[in-house]
């Protein structure tokens, strides 16, 4: 059995972690995923977990096992956002499963939720908006503005799931403080997939025009940098150059993994590379969006 062991702070940039322990694709042997020790996951932690799970079914190999946190906050949070709940479909759990409580998700804008087609996506939209504004208004200082073009990115960031990943995928928003590098609230936006991938997506339009250069972060940057879509419908399959407008006019962030890189437009106050390669490989594609709260007055 191969264990992998999850970071304490499982966030889009550590999920790096568990990709370097993977090993070959698909595994040859079963897999624990060791979260015993974990502290902390952010949503694109939770889906990516979920993605990971859903690849190897999908690749035929046998459920793996999942050791659930071992402090009670800890896994009482992971069963709060709605992870545990779908966990136990894909993983065969290990440790103390607690129940979830719904009255206590207050900084869940969405929990943990499955995309697998354009129907999804609109209950995803329609359920965030329903209860995003009182949070994204007064926990963020947002403006109206900017709640509405939320839930335009939300809901082009799952499209890219249904248009392209030729799977289903996973969904999650929250808020959650963000000290380290911001000093604020944020609502972040992850979405995960365990498809065929941007390079694959892309590969029969635009290999041929890169040659030797084709790899995974420039199939990565041509569809998020230059609006590239697999679709040959103008307007059809870009829905991440609307999401990319957006965040550029309220500073905000966009992370894209996929295959063994990942590619991010980066605003002033972060300091992640705007493309990162030569990656260990992880399944399909992960996004994530940062939107910032606005900054308090000072005095």
């Amino acid at each position: 059995m191969r264990v992998i062991t999850v970071p304490g702070h499982l966030d889009h940039r550590s999920v790096d972690q568990l990709a370097a322990q993977l090993g070959t694709w698909p595994p040859e042997e079963r897999i624990l995923v060791d979260a015993h020790a974990a502290e902390w996951a952010s949503p694109s932690g939770f889906t990516a977990l979920l993605t990971l799970a859903q690849a190897i079914a999908e690749a035929g190999g046998p459920a793996p096992r999942l050791t659930l946190p071992a402090a009670d906050t800890v896994t009482s949070y992971w069963a709060r956002t709605g992870f545990i709940a779908h966990a136990d479909g894909l993983y065969e759990l290990h440790g103390k499963v607690p129940r979830r409580r719904s009255d206590e998700a207050s900084d869940l804008l969405l929990p943990v939720t499955p995309i697998r087609e354009a129907r999804d996506v609109h209950e995803v939209v329609r359920a965030v908006t329903e209860g995003a504004t009182r949070i994204l208004r007064e926990e963020l200082k947002l403006e109206a503005t900017v709640v509405g073009g939320f839930g335009q990115s939300l809901s082009e960031t799952c499209q890219n799931v249904v248009e392209h990943a030729g799977t289903g995928g996973w969904v999650a928003v929250h808020t959650y403080n963000y000290r380290r590098r911001l000093g604020r609230r944020v609502a972040v936006i992850s979405v995960s997939d365990a498809g065929i991938g941007f390079r694959r997506s892309l590969e029969a339009t635009q290999a041929k025009r890169y040659g030797d250069r084709w790899s995974d972060g420039m199939a990565i940057e041509t569809a998020l940098i230059h609006n590239i879509s697999r679709f040959r419908d103008p307007g059809r399959g870009q829905g991440l150059a609307g999401t990319k407008r957006y965040l550029a006019r309220w500073q905000g962030k966009i992370a894209i993994r996929s295959g063994t890189a990942r590619v991010a437009i980066v605003p002033p106050w972060d300091d992640e590379p705007p493309m990162t390669e030569g990656l260990a490989w992880f399944p399909g594609a992960q996004v994530t969006v940062v939107i910032p709260g606005k900054e308090a007055p000072e005095g």
